[in-house]
């Protein structure tokens, strides 16, 4: 079974949007080291700082965990077909995710997460998303649909929408929304 046009878009968004950050049309070690930088300095996490060390290890495990897995041919980078099918793969079992995949969906939430309080509201969220370039009142919009116009989503609320973000066919579905924008 080919993957639909509509997952099709919301794969290669989170691919080009925050995956393939120097837009080299695929995904590779540097990639990563490149949001490593952003993210920390986004944040404000100094050489040396233990956020920055700790982000850095954990950036580096999922990228190593996202080529033994995605790049099938063994080239060093990560390409849209096989990013694509990898999560293809991923839709038949969200409940079987790689490790790499979960420690992902756990950064994600802790980085959205920026008081740490278990929970991430409408600021913490727009505050990230829009450092990739999404405009902030997109990110608001996508919030308030991610959040079911609650006005916070949990740690367990969150780990629910990131599968159906990357499972379902739904347009309307509250996980289409978790990487700030408000269609595809």
């Amino acid at each position: 079974m080919s993957i639909s046009a509509f997952r099709r878009k919301k794969l290669l968004y989170v691919f080009n949007v925050f995956f393939d950050v120097n837009q080299s049309g695929t995904i590779e070690r540097k990639d990563f080291e490149l949001a490593i930088e952003k993210i920390c300095s986004l944040r404000g996490w100094k050489p040396g700082d233990a956020k920055n060390t700790e982000t850095h290890e954990i950036m580096i495990k999922i990228w190593e965990g996202l080529r033994k897995r995605a790049d099938s041919n063994r080239d060093g980078q990560v390409s849209v077909e096989e990013w694509v099918s990898m999560w293809d793969d991923y839709a038949q079992n969200p409940g079987g995710a790689l490790q790499w995949q979960q420690l992902y969906c756990r950064f994600m939430f802790q980085l959205e997460d920026a008081s740490a309080d278990g929970t991430i509201d409408c600021d913490e969220f727009t505050s990230v998303c829009s450092s990739y370039g999404i405009d902030a009142s997109q990110c608001r919009a996508a919030f308030a649909k991610m959040a079911k116009g609650k006005a916070s989503v949990s740690w367990e609320e969150f780990q629910d929408l990131w599968k159906e973000f990357f499972a379902t066919e739904d347009p309307d579905a509250p996980g289409n929304f978790i990487f700030g924008r408000t269609s595809f």
